[in-house]
Parts: structure tokens; sequence; C-alpha cells
């Protein structure tokens, strides 16, 4: 059985998707706190999915990356800890300038950016615990922590 070579072309993008306990918060951490704008959306409106009109699922925007979001429904939540071992980085031009503006907007982030790999690193942390860190190149010497 011979296979035919596949060319990247296809893969356009990464989207990382979390379920989450609690749409409203999640909006509120991703949207009002972070900075992404909702591009997508689906509320349900079939009887059987039990429509209510809130949102369920939804695509948000930050610059060219994007988070998918699914409220899980309450007989499908998860026991365990969500977000373990989930961490996804998002590469910037400026992690300072977004730290800035995110404590400006009220979010807490897990520490002062540092300098890890050559790279200033923001770490937030959303409501169900997935970690993100948004990251953008320096030339700062290594474990620096940003002194305000």
């Amino acid at each position: 059985m011979s296979t035919s070579p596949v060319t990247s072309a296809n893969v356009k993008q990464a989207v990382p998707f979390f379920g989450v306990t609690n749409m409203e918060a999640s909006l509120k951490f991703y949207i009002e706190g972070l900075g992404f704008k909702m591009t997508r959306w689906w509320i349900p409106d079939r009887p059987e999915d039990k429509p209510d009109g809130r949102i369920r699922w939804c695509w948000l925007e930050k610059g060219g990356a994007a988070i998918m979001l699914q409220e899980f429904l309450p007989a499908r939540r998860p026991t365990e800890t969500l977000g373990t071992g989930v961490s996804v980085s998002f590469s910037c031009e400026d992690a300072l300038a977004l730290y800035r503006e995110f404590k400006s907007r009220g979010v807490q982030t897990r520490g002062r950016p540092t300098v890890g790999n050559r790279l200033w690193v923001v770490p937030v942390t959303d409501p169900d615990g997935y970690r993100m860190e948004f990251a953008s190149p320096t030339d700062a010497a290594e474990e620096s922590e940003l002194q305000e």
C-alpha cells in the first residue's frame, strides 16, 4: 500500500478547545479581562438541546490567535480538575504591553513576567484552571523578573 505525501498547506491553524464549567465567567475573563473578541458562537435552539438563550460554544480571537470554549452540560461535567497539564503559549510582539493591559482590566497573573528561553513570559490561568502564557522575544537576561 503506497501513501502519497501529505502537504502541510492544508493545516491553517491550531486552536485550543477548552471545556468550561461556567460560560459567563469564562467570557468575562477572556473578553473583559484578556481582551479577546467573540467572532462566532452557538446558542442552542432545538428542543432536544434544552434552549435557554445562553451561549454554549464560542470562538474567540485576539490578534492572529484563537480559542474555542464550550460549556459542559451539567450531567457531563467532569469530576477531575480541568486544565491539568494543559498550557497554551501565545506568541506576541510585546508581552509586557499585554501584561499591563491585563492588569488594567483586573486580571491576576500567576506571577510577574519573567524571562525564560529568551522570551518575556506573562502567565495567566482561566477560571477553569487552563494555563496560558503570552510570550515575546527579548534580550533581557534569563530568569529576569519585571520590576515595576
